[in-house]
């Protein structure tokens, strides 16, 4: 230790001495003791409760119901609530991480079967069926524009599809939240009558390609408020990124 750290050492201890000192009861009056005279010192003597336990019997606090309670006590309700607020909050983040630990292992086991489709009509079987019985989402749509007609593949022109739904493919990136009901119609008609769809909903929508020129995938609720703006859309948009990269290798060009 340096010579100079033990002088600051010395006038530091020396400085609370000296204002513990002036702010002693021996050093005032009792006309020029205040309360703020008293915050100084405790705040200088941190330890004065610790040295002086028999004083926490005689401080009270009021409580919320109008009763006094000593100071013991309300340290003990403070730490009663903060524990469990604690507890709650790790109730929560214990509930997220199963429900990531749940959501990874399905799409897990749903990039596998991406990666094993041998055809264009696999892929978006695949997609579809683990959309519907894994993830048991109510509506969920594979897209693709300007193709050739593909069994149980839907196929739109890119043009009609500017149409309708414009908004969400302009920003070429993953887009949650609720829908025009004409949007939402657009994307899930092939699986719900009109009268299911004529209120819309909320959806998350990922195109296929930086510039959503090959298609599109989709997951839907009729509730408005099941796909929010804030929510996150990493898992949608790597089964998205995987669909893309299998594209060329079943015929289908990137524009």
């Amino acid at each position: 230790m340096s010579i100079g750290k033990d002088k600051s050492s010395a006038a530091q201890v020396a400085d609370k001495d000296r204002v513990g000192a002036e702010l002693s009861p021996a050093a005032v009056s009792p006309e020029q003791l205040n309360e703020n005279l008293v915050r100084d010192y405790l705040k200088q003597n941190s330890d004065f409760l610790q040295r002086n336990p028999d004083l926490l019997d005689h401080l009270h606090v009021s409580h919320a119901s109008g009763s006094a309670v000593s100071l013991v006590e309300k340290q003990v309700s403070v730490l009663r609530e903060r524990n469990v607020d604690i507890r709650h909050r790790l109730n929560d983040l214990t509930a997220h991480a199963r429900e990531n630990d749940k959501l990874f292992e399905q799409t897990r086991n749903l990039v596998i079967k991406l990666l094993e489709a041998d055809s264009i009509a696999k892929l978006s079987d695949a997609f579809s069926q683990a959309m519907q019985h894994d993830f048991e989402l109510e509506y969920s749509t594979f897209i693709l524009f300007d193709q050739d007609q593909t069994e149980n593949c839907r196929v739109e022109t890119l043009q009609q599809a500017q149409s309708v739904i414009g908004a969400l493919l302009n920003g070429q990136k993953a887009v949650c939240g609720a829908l025009r009901r004409e949007e939402f119609s657009y994307l899930f008609a092939k699986q719900g009558s009109r009268a299911q769809l004529r209120d819309g909903g909320s959806a998350a929508v990922v195109p296929l390609s930086s510039r959503s020129g090959n298609g599109l995938i989709a997951i839907g609720s009729s509730d408005p408020n099941r796909f929010t703006s804030d929510m996150g859309t990493l898992f949608l948009s790597h089964i998205a990124d995987v669909i893309s990269r299998m594209l060329p290798r079943l015929g289908i060009a990137t524009p």
